[in-house]
């Protein structure tokens, strides 16, 4: 039986952690010729849709009534619209990697609002790790200011989108907290979410850069399957199980892994240099989350 438990858990930690570690660079390839609302669109339309299939298979039921539709909505804006519309875009102008590396400081704004919304205490721990793993976040901006091939206000713009994307997940993630959440299955909610979120996500996108687009490329269309399929199907469900049974303070150390191997296959694919700050950045971004995560767990 503990074996089985422990297979239970470190597998879809596995999955989640080496499946979320590979969108970055997904999503990369994803910019180019297709505008990136168009593309968030049609990741979660077809997330959404095998959700919905998902569901079906497992029994569940897809009617939530009006109260867990509008939640779906605001969680689906929130998640699916907001968030990965500016990491798209950041990732425009910043490495996947390094965008991986700012998305790591989530428990961050996690911990403030849960403090705002539901009074858990954060403790001095959590804030001296937080500051630390901010320290090297700055020293990696700093170096991806200094290095970037763009004109470096292109850097700080890439890191605006990230961080205003980070608030959004965060505040998706809080949502979770509510009661509503607790009571609702979470794949029929998560199903509303995206194929709301898609549908937000197409009047967004057609409103401001036009009729859909669609770039008949294998690698483009194969890297929508992936997103919508791995990505969000298959990982969503997966890592709400893994907090459900070692909590979201262990499931968290995902975000530590991640963002190291966001970096390794940015090196990789995109040819980030560690020079300069970069390398010490990263492992004091690392170091400050494994303070904040273990002093959160306690």
């Amino acid at each position: 039986m503990a074996d089985a438990a422990k297979g239970g858990i470190a597998l879809p930690f596995i999955l989640v952690t080496l499946i979320w570690s590979s969108t970055w660079i997904v999503i990369r390839d994803q910019i180019g010729a297709v505008p990136a609302s168009w593309s968030v669109c049609y990741r979660f339309l077809l997330a959404g849709i095998a959700m919905a299939a998902f569901a079906k298979m497992r029994g569940v039921s897809l009617r939530i009534g009006g109260a867990g539709i509008l939640f779906a909505a605001l969680l689906g804006t929130a998640q699916f619209v907001l968030n990965f519309n500016f990491v798209y875009r950041a990732e425009q102008h910043l490495t996947s990697g390094v965008v991986a590396v700012i998305y790591a400081m989530l428990l961050i704004p996690n911990s403030v609002l849960a403090y705002l919304a539901f009074r858990q205490p954060v403790t001095r721990s959590f804030l001296a790790g937080s500051a630390v793993a901010m320290a090297g976040i700055v020293m990696m901006l700093v170096h991806e200011y200094r290095a970037a091939d763009v004109a470096p206000d292109k850097v700080l713009i890439g890191a605006a989108f990230s961080i205003v994307g980070l608030l959004s997940a965060s505040a998706a993630n809080i949502m979770q907290g509510m009661e509503i959440a607790r009571r609702l299955p979470m794949v029929a909610v998560l199903a509303w979410a995206m194929l709301i979120g898609a549908g937000v996500d197409a009047v967004f996108a057609w409103m401001t850069v036009g009729p859909p687009v669609i770039e008949p490329r294998i690698g483009y269309l194969a890297g929508i399957a992936y997103l919508g399929i791995a990505g969000s199907v298959v990982t969503f469900p997966l890592y709400y199980r893994l907090i459900q049974r070692v909590g979201a303070g262990r499931a968290a150390y995902t975000g530590v892994m991640i963002p190291v191997l966001a970096m390794l296959i940015s090196t990789l694919v995109e040819g980030y240099r560690w020079t300069g700050f970069a390398a010490p950045g990263a492992v004091l971004a690392v170091v400050g989350m494994v303070i904040a995560l273990r002093a959160k767990r306690g």
